[in-house]
């Protein structure tokens, strides 16, 4: 569940501090490395089945820091960030969506499909082995390709 399309920081990232993520017991959702005005941020993102709190992330923090520093796989001086992926969350990769099927989520298309329409809300389904997304909006089933997809997030419904 990384964001490997990040770039080689991101991957080298992912693959040093994933053991240890999950040696504590949580799940590694995604690795993001990006400039924010002057400053570099690498922000690791993790994961649980009881959701995460400011403690968590604090424990993955203390565990990594050292990781990272003793690797030293970032040039830059940058800000380390452990966070949740929240209640909204974009699905980027096969397995997110994988963890996320049965959850209420929207759907944005690049382009309007057969009924005019670029965003749809429902319920993740299957992620045939294509990589189609399959979502029941009102009882029906409706298939999109991944070359339609321009982005796919969950909501939180009241």
């Amino acid at each position: 569940m990384a964001n490997k399309s990040g770039g080689g920081i991101s991957k080298v990232v992912w693959d040093l501090v994933k053991p240890t993520v999950e040696e504590l017991g949580y799940i590694l959702w995604d690795v993001d490395y990006y400039k924010e005005a002057a400053d570099y941020c690498l922000c690791v993102t993790i994961d649980s089945e009881k959701g995460i709190s400011i403690d968590d992330c604090e424990k993955v923090h203390r565990a990594i820091d050292p990781l990272l520093d003793e690797a030293d796989p970032i040039e830059n001086s940058y800000n380390l960030e452990v966070s949740s992926p929240g209640l909204e969350r974009r699905l980027k990769t096969r397995e997110q969506m994988e963890y996320c099927r049965g959850w209420d989520v929207e759907i944005r298309l690049y382009a309007p499909d057969a009924d005019g329409k670029k965003k749809y809300v429902g319920v993740l389904g299957d992620i045939g082995p294509d990589g189609t997304i399959h979502l029941e909006i009102d009882g029906e089933t409706k298939a999109f390709a991944p070359e339609q997809v321009a982005a796919l997030t969950t909501i939180f419904v009241m």
